[in-house]
This record gives structure tokens, sequence and C-alpha cells, in this order.
């Protein structure tokens, strides 16, 4: 049991989601989720459905590069005030509430054009609400880890990830419905221009929110030098970059020093390897082992929407009662052996399309996967969140974020040449071995917890020591 801040029960430490700010946390999840679809395979279904050209919206997808790269404009975020708005709403709610407002205007202006007819103003209305999705990511998770003491971030996790699963429901399944059988909906096109309206609508749940919560406090930060106001534009720029993009980084050096600080970068990198790596070739496996669409729709996105729930707070929870580190050593243990239950669904002969005889077999993997995805997330989230100096919020937290998908993004790119050369049952084996070096990582953190402690100067902002039990 932790010094301090660990419940004394189960019962306690359930009651963690009673907070006002981790259920306002629901609500800027759903916020958070749901331009994301919206940029990604929803547009992708709008696209096809308009006509246009497969290799064109092959090039669409890199509107959504906007989230793996937001770390570049993160030091602005949390050094920039916006006129007027930073002043009555505070640093956080006022990034919040202007990149809603970009979200909103974007998706306006996708409902607004036609990509056949009007390509380069449709792009431009795309890549606003993707942009504005992605710095809205950085100020959410900025707020999260400030607003609460350290034995609630799972808890804010856990909330925030119920809101954007739900999120993406409704920008998935729910925009697909809407352009069906909304209003002048098509079988040729549907109607897309409502969906996008509606969708835009939606970000009312975000903007509500934002200017219903309060500010959270905020570890004040030297004043800038007077004198730098004389001084030519290079080095007022050079001191700029000097205080906002070094300083955050010196600062988790200096923190946790140069191997510790190596150490924690190698295992964020390594972390999610397993999972993105597996993700590209889950539904190319599903449709070869002779499933339908609705038989994958079924187990997947209601099934598994449900149970990735149960899994995000069940790590809630775990991270109340036990701290971050020790659900972190478990959930890098089942990610890698949930994934291969994959590779034993693969030893079965594919079955006749529709016949369902391997169903039992799809539910169990499925569930066994989004439980510890479910679980994995909250968990990891919790650990990152800990990890960042509040002094840096926004920074250091979009850094780690990058940090853990672009290696696995990238590699995920090879994955159909791996299936390809290997099969699916070899490929799940080493998307399987992908996850040791996470596990070892883990176990690392947690044999040298009383060295890490020793790390931890007072009052300073917390590092890996503190997370640890």
């Amino acid at each position: 049991m932790r010094d301090g801040g660990t419940h004394s029960s189960w019962l306690s430490a359930a009651a963690i989601y009673r907070h006002p700010r981790v259920l306002a946390m629901l609500f800027l999840g759903f916020s958070a989720g749901l331009p994301f679809l919206l940029v990604g395979g929803t547009l992708s279904a709008l696209l096809v459905e308009r006509g246009v050209d497969i290799v064109a919206i092959g090039f669409f997808s890199w509107v959504s590069l906007s989230y793996a790269l937001n770390f570049a404009w993160a030091p602005l975020v949390d050094s920039l005030s916006i006129p007027w708005l930073t002043r009555r709403l505070g640093k956080r709610r006022s990034w919040m509430l202007a990149a809603q407002l970009a979200i909103a205007c974007g998706l306006l202006g996708v409902a607004a054009t036609d990509p056949l007819t009007s390509l380069p103003l449709f792009i431009a209305a795309a890549l606003l609400a993707a942009f504005g999705s992605a710095t809205q990511d950085i100020a959410i998770d900025a707020y999260r880890i400030e607003a609460v003491e350290e034995e609630r971030q799972g808890a804010m996790a856990a909330a925030y990830q119920l809101g954007y699963r739900i999120a993406l429901l409704a920008a998935g399944a729910g925009a697909l419905y809407l352009a069906t059988y909304g209003p002048a909906a098509t079988p040729e096109v549907g109607d897309w221009g409502f969906t996008y309206i509606f969708m835009a609508g939606l970000m009312s749940v975000g903007i509500i929110t934002t200017l219903a919560i309060a500010e959270p406090d905020h570890k004040p930060r030297p004043a800038p030098d007077p004198s730098l106001r004389d001084q030519p534009a290079p080095v007022r720029l050079l001191h700029w970059v000097r205080a906002h993009v070094l300083a955050p980084i010196g600062e988790f050096v200096t923190r946790n020093g140069t191997t510790l600080g190596i150490g924690l970068i190698l295992f964020i990198c390594v972390f999610r390897l397993s999972d993105l790596l597996l993700a590209q070739m889950a539904y190319p496996f599903y449709f070869e082992m002779g499933f339908t669409r609705e038989q994958v729709a079924d187990a997947s996105k209601l099934f598994g929407f449900f149970v990735t729930i149960f899994g995000a707070f069940v790590g809630g929870i775990l991270v109340g009662r036990f701290g971050v580190l020790p659900p972190l050593v478990m959930a890098a243990v089942l990610v890698p052996v949930t994934n291969l239950g994959f590779a034993w669904l693969g030893s079965f002969p594919p079955q006749a399309e529709g016949t369902g005889t391997l169903l039992p077999q799809l539910y169990v993997i499925i569930g066994l996967d989004n439980l510890s995805g479910g679980l994995a997330g909250t968990c990891f989230i919790a650990f990152l969140s800990k990890l960042t100096s509040r002094e840096f919020t926004a920074t250091q937290y979009a850094a780690f974020t990058a940090i853990m998908q672009l290696p696995g993004r990238f590699l995920g790119g090879f994955s159909g040449k791996l299936v390809d050369e290997f099969g699916f049952t070899q490929f799940f084996l080493l998307a399987a071995l992908a996850g040791v070096p996470a596990i070892l990582g883990a176990l690392w953190l947690l044999r040298h917890a009383r060295r890490l402690r020793r790390t931890e100067e007072r009052d300073s902002p917390c590092s890996a020591a503190q997370i640890l039990p």
C-alpha cells in the first residue's frame, strides 16, 4: 500500500469515479473522440460514396498525421495566451474552447463542400477539423493531469476512455446510420451533409463542458526577462525555444537522470508495439477466416466496446488501489498473451462464410483482446500522466504520446508484408513477441523501485519514483 493516497478498500477505490472532475472528463473524452473518425475512417466512407479516386482517398489519410505530430505545436499551447479568451477562461479552457470551435467549423466546412468540385476547400476544412482535434487533445491531456491529485489519475484516464469510445461509436456506426437513413438520404450517396452538420452540433458537448468546469491550478513560471523586449526578433525567438522547447526536455532529464530518462523513453516506445502491430491486420484476418461484416461488427464494435470499457474501469480501480506500476506490469503481460489468441484462432480451418461455426472462438479472442486493451490503456495513460511535469504539462505529454505512437505505426506499415511472407498465424506469434520488451521494461521499473525513489527531490514534479508502490 502506498503512503498517503491509496484507498483502504476496493469500495473506496471504486468511489473515486464520483469526483466531479472525473465525471467531467467523461464529456471531454467524448469531445476528443468525436472528430477522430470524422477525419479518418468515416471521411473515407464519404469520399468513396462521392466517387473520389481510391488513390486520392489514400492521400487523405495524411490528414490524421496531425495526431502524431501535435507535439510540434504543444509548446505554443503551453506558453501562449489567446487574446481575451485566456483572460476570461484560463490557459487550458481557452485552448480547449478555441480548438472545439475550430473542429465544429471544420466539420461544417466538410458538410458544405463537394470533394469532386471544390477539392481545395474540402481539404482545408478537413485539415482544420484535424488540426483543431489534435490541439484539443493537447489541452485536454494537460487539463486532465493538472485537475486532480495523483491517486485520481487512473479514474480520469478511465472516464476519458469511456467518453472517447462512446464518441467513436457516434462518429463511426452513428454517422453511417445517419448518412443512410437521415433526412434527404439517397441509396447512391446518402446524406453526408446532414451527417457532418449533426456531428458538428455534437461538439457542443465539449463546448458546454469547457465552459462549465473550473480552470485547474498551474505551477507559476518565471516572469519573462523585461530586457528581452529590446532584443532583436531572432534573439527573442531563441529565448522562447530555450524556455518552452528545450527546457521541458532538460527538466525531464534532470528530474529522472540520464540513464533512467533514456530507459523510460525506450519503455514508452515499446509498450504498444505488440498492440499496434497487430491492429493493422485484425480485420483482414477476420474476413480471411470467413466472418461476415455483420459478425465482425457485432463482435468487435458492440461486444468489444463494452468489454473495453469494463477493462478501462478495472484499470482505474487497480491504479487507485495499488498505484500505477503493478497494474502496468500486469497490462504489459496481458497484451501480448491475449494477442496469442489470434494465432490460436488462425489454427482452425476457415469457416464457410456466414455459417458462424467459429463465432464462439471469435468472441473469446475479441473479449480477451479488448479487456487487456482497455486495462492497458488506462494504466498507461496514468503512467504517462504521472511522468509529466506540471510545469510543462502539454509539451511533455504530447511528446510522450508521439513517442508511443510513431514506432508502432511505422512498423505496422510492414504488417501486410509479414503476413504475405509468413501467414497470419506466424505473424500473430511475431506480434506477441514484440510485447516482450515492454514486459522486461515494466519489470525493470518495478525491480528498481527503491533506487528510483531516491532520485526524487522534495516538492519536485512527479518522477518515476513516485508512481511506484
